[in-house]
């Protein structure tokens, strides 16, 4: 099973590609940045609160299929500086419990709209 996940509580995808998108028992969430729903702005002029809004938006688009941030088994990080790594753990700890999903975080440049952070993920359905 093959399905599209779009939802207004999170932007809408800038290109051609889905917010996210359900294969079998994972969902696959596309990087979001800080953007706020609705606008072409981003939250926040530090990293840490551009986290904030990226996780936000991540949060919206897994709820919207179905699931919570409980059922996030893995992330990526994408950082414009890896010197933010500290700011983005901080609010990063806060959307997990004690199982935190496995990550990768990294210092990629040009991020879209000149954003500090990206962060993708893919939650498992298992037995819902």
């Amino acid at each position: 099973m093959k399905q599209a996940i779009h939802t207004g509580n999170a932007p809408a995808a800038a290109g051609p590609y889905s917010q996210a998108m359900r294969a079998g028992d994972f969902l696959f969430v596309s990087g979001q940045i800080a953007l706020v729903s609705g606008t072409k702005e981003l939250r926040g002029s530090r990293a840490g609160e551009q986290a904030a809004q990226a996780l936000d938006n991540l949060k919206s688009i897994i709820e919207a299929a179905g699931l919570t941030m409980k059922d996030v088994v893995k992330t990526t990080v994408i950082l414009a500086d890896i010197q933010d790594f500290a700011a983005v753990n901080e609010v990063y700890g806060t959307y997990f419990d004690s199982e935190y999903p496995a990550r990768a975080a990294f210092q990629g440049g040009g991020l879209p709209l000149g954003a500090l952070v990206e962060i993708e993920a893919v939650a498992y359905y298992g037995k819902k």
